[in-house]
């Protein structure tokens, strides 16, 4: 597949998720992303049982090249300083104030390289009286309102992945695509900020044009029962999703498939805005239904009636699916170090082409000499 930023140099001091899902996606597209991490230790997310390789850094950090710098001495400054000088975007999600303190901050670097992109994300944004609150994903997502859409108000647990996090990581990239295109025309740089409140504020959109729009607040089934969304256990345990939408055709599926002719005569089947206020008396009349058959069974149903479904399924269930091995979803590659590392595809195709080739993420300075000339 075409490296469509085959072109571009990144510098990212990006640790745990933020700067390094921005790095990555960039990398992905082909952009040559030097991760620049503190000797000895490195992205601290790279801490797992005693080294330095966990899931969790290798998820955010593939396709891209590793050295180590300290640059709060002088050599390491000047190593840094001769990247920066031919570097087209910088990376860095640190606290506001730090950047300055690692001699990284925006004015310095952008001061050596006027062409320069620098990009910095923090957790509630470079000023303000929250500025210099610590933030992680849970957090983020509970100042932006959209934690409390997710949680069980009957057991209000934090579950799911760390979407936030992520999230930003895809507005940082965003953000500095569209920096690099204007700079195509200007050949000037830009300081591109972000925080993680305010990507969350704007992925939670809908959550906010209904408060604004309607003076709704929604709560965690306002968008299931609208969209008519359900989840079901069938007869084997396993569960099964649908997504009814709007369309008639696909609830007149649904009362073939389940068997019930006259489903939709029922008050509460009536029509949309009939389910939509008796979501929960939905859920009960379908719910012993699906219970009757196992999934194979409802998805064989389902899929010969055109009913909007899936099974819900697991990490490994996901990739073993026809359409996903026709995707060719997964690919792996041989770290020569640390072994085989396999991994999800960018989900991008260019003509048609998909880029099925991968670079596992690097260990700690692997590119050192490489790139620094220095060892190991």
């Amino acid at each position: 597949m075409a490296k469509v930023l085959k072109d571009v140099r990144v510098l990212e001091m990006g640790t745990f998720i933020t700067g390094p899902a921005a790095g990555m996606l960039l990398a992905d597209l082909g952009a040559d992303v030097i991760k620049i991490e503190q000797p000895g230790t490195g992205d601290p997310f790279r801490a797992f049982k005693g080294g330095l390789y966990s899931p969790h850094f290798q998820t955010y950090n593939r396709n891209k090249r590793s050295i180590t710098l300290d640059t709060r001495e002088a050599a390491g400054r000047d190593q840094l300083d001769a990247l920066v000088a031919d570097a087209d975007i910088f990376i860095q999600n640190f606290r506001p104030g730090a950047a300055t303190k690692l001699n990284v901050d925006a004015d310095r670097l952008r001061a050596l390289n006027p062409r320069l992109i620098y990009c910095a994300i923090s957790g509630f944004g470079a000023t303000g009286p929250d500025s210099q609150r610590p933030a992680f994903d849970t957090v983020a997502q509970a100042a932006s309102g959209f934690l409390r859409l997710v949680l069980n108000p009957q057991n209000p647990r934090v579950v799911g992945p760390a979407l936030a996090d992520a999230i930003t990581g895809f507005y940082a990239a965003y953000g500095i695509l569209g920096a690099l295109h204007e700079r195509n025309r200007t050949g000037q740089g830009r300081l591109v900020e972000l925080s993680m409140l305010e990507a969350m504020c704007h992925f939670n959109l809908d959550d906010f044009t209904h408060y604004f729009a309607a003076d709704q607040v929604m709560g965690p089934y306002s968008r299931p029962s609208v969209s008519q969304s359900y989840v079901f256990v069938c007869a084997d345990g396993k569960w099964i999703a649908l997504h009814m939408s709007s369309p008639p055709k696909f609830w007149e599926g649904l009362a073939q498939a389940v068997e019930w002719p006259d489903m939709l005569q029922h008050p509460e089947f009536a029509d949309r805005q009939s389910r939509i206020a008796n979501y929960e008396k939905v859920v009960e009349r379908l719910a012993p239904i699906f219970r009757s058959r196992t999934l194979s069974d409802w998805c064989e149903r389902l899929s010969r009636l055109d009913v909007p479904h899936s099974p819900v399924h697991d990490a490994a269930a996901a990739l073993a699916t026809d359409q996903a091995r026709h995707l060719d979803l997964r690919v792996e590659a041989e770290h020569p170090s640390m072994g085989r590392f396999r991994t999800v595809r960018c989900p991008l195709s260019f003509d048609g082409e998909r880029d099925l080739a991968i670079t596992p993420p690097p260990v700690l300075g692997q590119h050192n000499a490489e790139i620094l000339g220095d060892p190991v």
